[in-house]
């Protein structure tokens, strides 16, 4: 009952097996294979436009480099104030962007349109002294297992623009979201106003597969040097594309989110018709948040399951007694409804 993490799942088979294929032999290296060149045109079908496709090696790594492809001198980034940019990246973006990042609130992950004029206000472009606004960071799905739709998309899109800022978009669960819209990828990021996209594989059934995807690629012609000096670029890229190769092929990738999303819909069920637990919020992706009481969250792990208790939102914590947990439960790929059906049983005998 593995719900700690989506990135604790292995590499789906299929993809194991196309790394294994492209282990013999020999191939040009630094991302100028055959290989590479047909992955890269990959990308531009599935979104409908031509795009410039960059590996790195870590979602962080994504985030960072592709903000700072963006930045400008004494720039601020603009993201919500739980994001991964915010709360898990040590910094990270700040640090190979050159720019900080500014919170926004919003409730359950999303930022709030006005928040974000009023936070965009707070830094003119004239503003030598405490930096000026820069580009916006929307994370989809959220960390808070919530997704934006596409007309919250472009309210956010279009506010950034009307100030003249760049837009990127953190798609760590990038295909979780998608398929929980029930959208196409071109619907979700350019066509409502994303510059460029942080594509996330790893936690979907990759072994280690993140590419930064810009949907002007007049846009990215300094990110070869950015991700140069920053030490991502692969000499043997071939194995990203490798992965990416089985990952896209027959829309695996789509299948495997629909899974990881479907059997997040059990445990939603489950916790909904539960007498000891509950749902904290509803979510749309992969990823569930549940209050339960402490003894039974210390059952359930000492039982076998794997999750995290999580710090509580400011716009939930009034709902949580002390003598409850708040817990994340993320599904995966690789997540199947015996997983999800034993830890329901034990919050029930509970």
């Amino acid at each position: 009952m593995f719900f700690a993490s989506d990135n604790w799942a292995g590499a789906h088979p299929l993809i194991s097996e196309r790394l294994t294929k492209e282990a013999a032999g020999f191939a040009s290296a630094y991302g100028t294979s055959e290989l590479d060149r047909s992955i890269e045109a990959r990308f531009s079908d599935i979104f409908e436009t031509d795009v410039a496709v960059f590996y790195v090696a870590t979602g962080t790594a994504a985030n960072s480099l592709a903000l700072a492809s963006l930045a400008r001198p004494g720039g601020v980034t603009f993201a919500h104030s739980e994001a991964h940019v915010i709360e898990d990246e040590l910094g990270a973006p700040d640090f190979f962007s050159g720019m900080r990042m500014i919170e926004v609130a919003g409730p359950l992950g999303k930022m709030d349109a006005e928040s974000l004029k009023a936070q965009i206000a707070r830094f003119p472009q004239d503003a030598v002294h405490h930096g000026r606004a820069n580009s916006v960071t929307l994370t989809q799905a959220t960390e808070q297992g919530t997704v934006y739709d596409l007309s919250e998309i472009q309210t956010l899109t279009q506010i950034a623009r009307e100030n003249g800022l760049g837009v990127h978009m953190d798609g760590a669960r990038f295909a979780n979201a998608l398929v929980a819209l029930g959208a196409t990828p071109a619907e979700m990021t350019w066509k409502r106003g994303v510059d460029v996209l942080s594509f996330g594989g790893t936690k979907n059934g990759c072994w280690c597969a993140e590419a930064i995807v810009f949907f002007d690629p007049a846009k990215a012609r300094e990110m070869p040097f950015i991700r140069k000096r920053a030490a991502q670029l692969f000499s043997k890229s071939r194995f990203i594309s490798a992965q990416l190769a089985a990952y896209l092929d027959n829309d695996l990738w789509l299948d495997l989110a629909r899974h990881a999303n479907g059997m997040a819909d059990r445990l939603r069920d489950g916790l909904a018709a539960s007498n000891t637990a509950r749902l904290a919020w509803g979510t749309q992706s992969n990823e569930v948040f549940a209050v339960i009481p402490r003894a039974t969250a210390k059952l359930a792990e000492d039982m076998g399951a794997k999750f995290y208790e999580w710090p509580t939102p400011k716009d939930v914590a009034e709902t949580i007694q002390k003598d409850e947990s708040l817990i994340r439960l993320v599904t995966s790929f690789a997540t199947t409804t015996e997983d999800v059906d034993r830890f329901l049983d034990i919050l029930q005998q509970a």
